[in-house]
């Protein structure tokens, strides 16, 4: 039921997104197209070929008047022949569409490779940002910043910069030609106008208000059936099938009565369209056949004066929609810099392959470490944990959930630093250390496996991409998944699909130790990675950990105990302490320890 609030989100980003245009937002807003730069002479083609374009567009309602007069005989020199005014018409239509291809061909080039740049440095900054920036944030709201708020800019740089710079022109130069033509009917104009367009823009703006309440109404209603499509079996479970029902009906009816809203203000803008718009072009016109009658101005000026009319009006409408498309722009534009300005981890990006990376010999030291998540400060997660690991000891964590025991771990990946003391590798304090260097040296196999969606060689090979195929064969038989793999059609080239599903957990685990055994790491850390798995898979994964483990330095977060007792040490964990060290045997003769308490506990389970 937490999910029920979610579908407002849109609206929530779209009011982040539309914040009004200040000198501080537009000047951060340029530092964007700096992006625009390597290609700024290809930008500069496109602004040219967008001038011809506009100004071409201009002079379709001159000719269009002089096509008039020249009917009623009211013209000298070229504008006598109508054939030449016509095949005018025509070549100005055909200027006007191949200055547009030249703008939209140009400009396309500059968006597109801007764009790319600028998608590439945001993945790049996002894969190079510490966890705690995610733990912070929405994988939605991430994807989003890549997604959505970069099109945005991108239909900025492509159509929306290059309509308003059309339309202002339209604007300016149409109103410079209205008041050259006839002051008096240009005056008439400009009275009756504002009033026209001022009322065009509160009805857009509500309409635009209503249409987007209505898909935040929609995207409500598709929560809860995602959710309820989710939970059938909870639904069927508590026979809420009808409670469920009512909920989607009450949603729905919010929307409906929000589009019903909607659809009022769409008929009644449609009515003073007809009616107010087009009679303020009936009153020009009548005003202007009465300056024609009076021999003011001539007959085809008039038509002239119409179209231009027309031509400022649809400007005038269009600058509304333009001004929300920037600041929605400038929003996306906002957001983005803000990821682009954030602290990247200290990585090495000088390192192509894991060969270039010196080895450690494997010896850690754990030192009065203390530490609290940044997001929950006032909770402390670890106090004063001492324990020495030497290079190719074998250590298991044990204690209840919440102890502290993935936390231990993620200090020494430096997902986090230690808030208090130090910990240490080979002597070295690990925050002096290069962060490439240190997590190059550490392998990982986590109790729950995540393979990407690509083969099953791939998913090997990430463990050193560079490796050989002889290499990559060498570490799928030593972790007992060669079998498996051979029986497969496509062998090491089947699709292990989104997420690993098509192979069996037994599958996905061997996979990931073959991954570790290509890494070769001189530290290794083993999360349980047997507790999910039948007998006869757990067998096959032990065996491959044995292997793995040989010559390392391995940390064993335990939640079977069974499978530590051959470990050389064994930390018992609680509230953030250590509170049992010692061996397997040494630990199970404290009949009032923990660790006792933990096997006694596993056994009547069991």
């Amino acid at each position: 039921m937490a999910k029920r609030g979610f579908g407002s989100s849109g609206g929530e980003q779209d009011k982040e997104g539309r914040k009004k245009i200040t000198k501080e937002s537009f000047r951060r807003g340029l530092k964007i197209f700096s992006y625009v730069l390597p290609y700024k002479y290809k930008f500069i083609v496109g602004l040219v070929f967008l001038v011809l374009s506009s100004l071409t567009f201009m002079a379709f309602p001159y000719l269009v008047g002089k096509l008039f007069d020249s009917s009623a005989g009211n013209t000298s020199g070229l504008f006598q022949d109508i054939n030449m005014i016509a095949m005018g018409l025509f070549a100005v239509i055909l200027l006007q569409g191949i200055f547009s291809f030249f703008r939209v061909y140009f400009f396309a080039q500059v968006s597109e490779n801007a764009v790319a740049n600028i998608r590439r440095d945001l993945y790049s900054k996002f894969v190079q940002l510490p966890i705690s920036f995610f733990e912070k944030r929405r994988v939605g709201e991430i994807t989003s910043r890549i997604t959505t708020d970069v099109a945005q800019v991108q239909d900025a740089m492509s159509i929306t910069l290059a309509e308003l710079f059309r339309q202002t022109t339209t604007l300016i130069v149409g109103v410079i030609i209205i008041m050259w033509t006839s002051i008096k009917l240009s005056l008439f104009m400009l009275a009756t106008f504002p009033v026209l367009v001022a009322l065009a823009l509160v009805f857009g703006r509500k309409i635009k208000m209503l249409s987007k309440k209505t898909q935040d109404e929609l995207a409500n209603t598709n929560v809860i059936v995602e959710e309820t499509l989710q939970a059938i079996n909870t639904v069927k479970a508590f026979t809420n099938e009808m409670f469920e029902v009512g909920r989607y009906q009450s949603t729905l009816s919010k929307a409906v009565k929000t589009a019903i809203a909607g659809a009022y203000y769409r008929g009644a803008f449609i009515t003073f369209i007809i009616v107010g718009l087009f009679g303020g072009i009936i009153l020009v016109i009548w005003y202007g056949a009465t300056l024609v009658a009076n021999g003011d101005i001539e007959q085809g000026d008039l038509v002239s004066f119409v179209l231009y009319t027309v031509f400022i009006g649809a400007s005038v409408g269009g600058l509304g929609d333009l001004y929300g498309k920037v600041q929605a722009a400038l929003g996306a534009t906002e957001r983005i810099l803000e990821i682009l300005q954030e602290q990247e981890e200290p990585t090495d990006k000088s390192i192509k392959a894991l060969s270039e990376i010196p080895r450690v010999k494997g010896d850690i030291s754990y030192q009065n470490v203390a530490f609290s998540y940044p997001t929950r400060q006032d909770i402390q997660v670890l106090r004063d944990i001492n324990f020495s690991v030497r290079a190719g000891e074998k250590v298991a964590l044990v204690g209840p959930s919440g102890s502290g025991k993935s936390t231990i771990i993620q200090l020494l990946m430096r997902y986090y630093d230690v808030l208090g003391g130090s910990i240490t590798v080979d002597g070295k304090d690990i925050r002096n250390m290069n962060l490439t260097e240190l997590r190059g040296n550490i392998g990982v196999v986590p109790q729950e496996v995540l393979l990407f969606g690509g083969t099953i060689r791939e998913n090997i090979a990430y463990g050193r991409p560079e490796a050989t195929e002889a290499e990559i064969i060498e570490a799928a038989q030593k972790a007992n998944a060669y079998d498996f793999i051979k029986t497969f059609p496509e062998g090491f080239d089947t699709l292990v699909g989104e997420r690993g599903i098509k192979l069996s957990g037994g599958q996905r685990q061997r996979v990931a130790i073959a991954r570790a055994i290509l890494k070769n790491p001189a530290i290794l850390i083993l999360d349980e990675a047997t507790s999910a798995l039948d007998s006869e898979s757990e067998s096959l994964v032990q065996q491959a950990m044995d292997e793995l483990m040989k010559g390392r330095t391995t940390i064993v977060i335990a939640h079977r105990l069974a499978t530590i007792r051959k470990v050389d040490k064994i930390l018992v964990i609680e509230n953030g302490e250590i509170v049992e060290e010692g061996s397997h045997e040494q630990l199970s003769l404290n009949p009032e320890g923990m660790y006792a308490n933990l096997l006694r506990l596993q056994f009547e389970l069991s």
